[in-house]
């Protein structure tokens, strides 16, 4: 998949290397990470319905988490408890509380070079939004820096080993979510832009949300939110322009359901919009899916290039026949 270049846009917002206060593991985090936190970042394993668990965790269609409201009720609208949301992950063993059956009709993960992103539709008036909130954005800054909410995580497994993501951007209501955590580096302040807070879901975050589909896809990384070449857009404009266009996705894996016990995968592929170029890397691909479709993606991720691809895999063949080095490419 392809990463955007930033050094071809002239951001009129500035794209520089970030410095992080602090950089955390869930096996190393306090039990809170900011002054005036209403929960913790301590959270162990398992699940609990009543935990006060502030850690996300955005790894794959059938693993991720967003923040909602600690306690139901007609009070509970985002813009009231942004503060001092709580994680609720599909998936347990992570301390948080779990999604109940039926609150994700539809998800779609999507992994680029630059973040990983979920976004679908669903009944989220099962995890405390109320009915008819159209919600608002949860980020890692809030007005003082300390986050909404204050103190929340977000981890993933997704570019190898567990790691902290210190950009991302969240938006949920009651009727559908969106999730993006952004690769540590120059480019992340930008692709997780959390300056359009009334844009929701479809503006910030273009992509698929499809009820009835779960599926997890390879994808290009996409424009920066709100910015138009050399021009940028600021909320609150007499005129608002259109949304980016979903950046392009290719090998699809759908699964049947989703549910935070089991998960259960029709083990089929698909490839949606401008799949990888190339009959070679096709073969290959292919190949490599009929064996284990994550391998693959690993090795994708990781050679990021055909030709180093195919040195890796001739190098494994290598090894695991005992071949001889002089006959290496």
């Amino acid at each position: 998949m392809f990463s955007l270049s930033f050094a071809a846009l002239a951001l009129p917002l500035i794209v520089r290397a970030q410095t992080y206060s602090a950089t955390y593991l869930p096996s190393n985090a306090p039990a809170q990470s900011e002054t005036g936190q209403s929960g913790t970042n301590e959270c162990g394993t398992g699940s609990n319905q009543t935990s006060m668990c502030q850690n996300v965790y955005i790894n794959s269609v059938d693993d991720f988490c967003v923040f909602a409201p600690p306690q139901p009720g007609p009070d509970s609208v985002i813009g009231n408890t942004e503060r001092i949301e709580v994680s609720w992950c599909v998936k347990s063993g992570y301390g948080t509380r779990l999604m109940p059956d039926g609150t994700i009709t539809g998800a779609h993960f999507v992994q680029t070079p630059d973040y990983v992103q979920v976004t679908g539709v669903g009944d989220l008036t099962l995890i405390n939004i109320p009915s008819g909130d159209e919600g608002g954005e949860l980020d890692p800054h809030g007005a003082d820096g300390n986050g909404n909410p204050i103190g929340g995580l977000v981890f993933s497994s997704a570019f190898g080993t567990l790691q902290q993501l210190h950009e991302w951007t969240n938006f949920v209501a009651f009727d559908e979510f969106c999730i993006r955590g952004c690769k540590d580096g120059p480019n992340a302040p930008a692709l997780c832009q959390h300056i359009y807070d009334v844009m929701g879901c479809e503006w910030n975050m273009p992509g698929n949300y499809a009820p009835g589909v779960f599926e997890r896809c390879l994808g290009d990384t996409g424009l920066p939110m709100g910015v138009y070449g050399t021009s940028t857009f600021f909320q609150g404009e007499p005129s608002t322009p259109s949304a980016h266009p979903a950046p392009a996705s290719s090998q699809c894996t759908t699964l049947s359901t989703i549910g935070n016990l089991a998960i259960s995968s029709t083990a089929s592929s698909s490839v949606t919009s401008a799949p990888c170029r190339g009959v070679a890397f096709s073969v290959v691909w292919g190949i490599c899916n009929a064996i284990v479709l994550d391998v693959c993606e690993w090795l994708w991720y990781h050679t990021r290039t055909w030709y180093r691809l195919r040195f890796e895999l001739w190098f494994r063949f290598q090894d695991y026949f005992g071949w001889s080095k002089q006959y290496r490419l």
